[in-house]
C-alpha cells in the first residue's frame, strides 16, 4: 500500500493485544513508515502481529501508562520531529490522517502540540452523549517539547509552544473484549487512581494546571481538585453519576450508555472510595480484639 505523506513517527502500548492491534495497526501503517511498539511482555500473539507490519517493537515492565509514555520518549529514536501516541484499541480514520498530514507540513515554529477528538464506542454504540464527546487529548507533539504528567489520567503537559485542534476524530473501539475485562482494567486502574484522588489538591510544576475556563481536559481537572476531592466519600460518586446521566444526557446513548455511566460513572468512582475508606480505616483486628467477643 502506498504510503501517505506524514513526517509523523507513532508509538504504541500493548500487552497482550491480539484481539485489537491488527485493526491499529491497518489504520496507520500507510500513514507512517516509523510505527514503535512498547510491550509490556505480551504472551500472546501481540508481537508477531505488529513484526509482520515491520514495526520496532520495545519492551518494558508496565507501571502505569505515563511512566511507560516517557520511557519511550526517553529511549526511542523516532526517526521524525513530530510523534503520535495510540493504545492499542485506538483507530486513526482516513479523514484525521489527510488533515494531519497537512497540518504538520504547515505548521509553524510555534506549533508544538496537537489536539485530537476522541470518538469512543462501547458495546458498538458511539457514546456522545453524558460528557464523553467531545473530548480532546493531545495526542500529537514535537519531540522534546513536553513530558505526561505522571498520573492516572497519563496527560501530556507541554513544556513550551502552541497547540492547534485537529477537526476530525479518532477513534477508541475495543470490541473485542468483554466486560470482564473492561472490570479487571478499571480494577488495575484504581490503584493509581487512589493516589491521585488523595494526592489531587497538590500539584507538582510538571503537572498539567487546573483551569476552569481551559481546555476541557483542565475544567474537568480544575473541577476535581476543586470541587470532586473536596465531596464526601461515597456521596460524590452518586452526584457524578447523576450529573453525567441526567445532567449531561448520557441516557440518550441508550443501554450501552446506562451500562458504561453506571460502571464507570458510578461503580467505579464508588469502589475507588471504598478503598480510600479501607485504607484510611486501617481494617486489621488485634488478636486481643476477638476476647472482647
Amino acid at each position: 500500500m502506498k504510503k501517505m505523506s506524514s513526517p509523523i513517527s507513532i508509538f504504541v502500548l500493548t500487552f497482550n493485544e491480539e484481539k485489537n492491534i491488527r485493526r491499529c495497526l491497518e489504520s496507520v501503517s500507510d500513514f507512517s513508515d516509523d510505527i514503535s511498539i512498547v510491550d509490556s511482555y505480551s504472551t500472546d500473539a501481540t508481537l508477531s502481529i505488529c513484526e509482520s507490519f515491520g514495526c520496532q517493537i520495545y519492551q518494558n515492565p508496565f507501571v502505569n501508562h505515563a511512566i511507560q509514555c516517557n520511557w519511550a520518549l526517553d529511549n526511542i529514536p523516532f526517526k521524525y520531529e513530530w510523534i503520535m501516541r495510540l493504545d492499542s484499541d485506538e483507530i486513526v480514520p482516513k479523514k484525521l490522517k489527510s488533515e494531519l498530514g497537512e497540518m504538520v507540513a504547515n505548521a509553524s515554529d510555534e506549533l508544538t502540540g496537537i489536539f485530537l477528538n476522541r470518538r469512543m464506542y462501547f458495546m458498538n454504540r458511539w457514546l456522545r452523549h453524558g460528557g464523553i464527546y467531545p473530548h480532546h487529548i493531545l495526542r500529537v507533539f514535537r519531540r522534546g517539547v513536553g513530558r505526561y504528567e505522571e498520573k492516572t489520567e497519563e496527560h501530556f503537559v507541554l513544556s513550551k509552544g502552541e497547540v492547534m485542534s485537529a477537526k476530525n476524530d479518532f477513534l477508541e473501539d475495543n470490541r473485542a473484549n468483554n466486560l470482564k475485562y473492561w472490570l479487571q482494567k478499571h480494577d488495575d486502574l484504581s490503584d493509581g487512581e487512589i493516589r491521585d484522588t488523595l494526592q489531587e489538591t497538590r500539584n507538582d510544576a510538571a503537572d498539567m494546571k487546573p483551569r476552569l475556563f481551559g481546555v476541557k481536559v483542565e475544567r474537568t481537572r480544575w473541577l476535581k481538585t476543586n470541587v470532586y476531592c473536596h465531596c464526601p466519600l461515597f456521596l460524590r460518586a452518586g452526584l457524578y453519576f447523576f450529573y453525567r446521566y441526567l445532567f449531561r444526557r448520557g441516557f440518550l446513548d441508550g443501554v450501552p450508555g446506562l451500562i458504561f455511566h453506571v460502571l464507570q460513572g458510578f461503580w467505579y468512582r464508588f469502589y475507588v472510595d471504598a478503598r480510600i475508606y479501607e485504607t484510611q480505616s486501617g481494617w486489621e483486628l488485634e488478636k486481643d480484639d476477638y476476647d472482647q467477643i
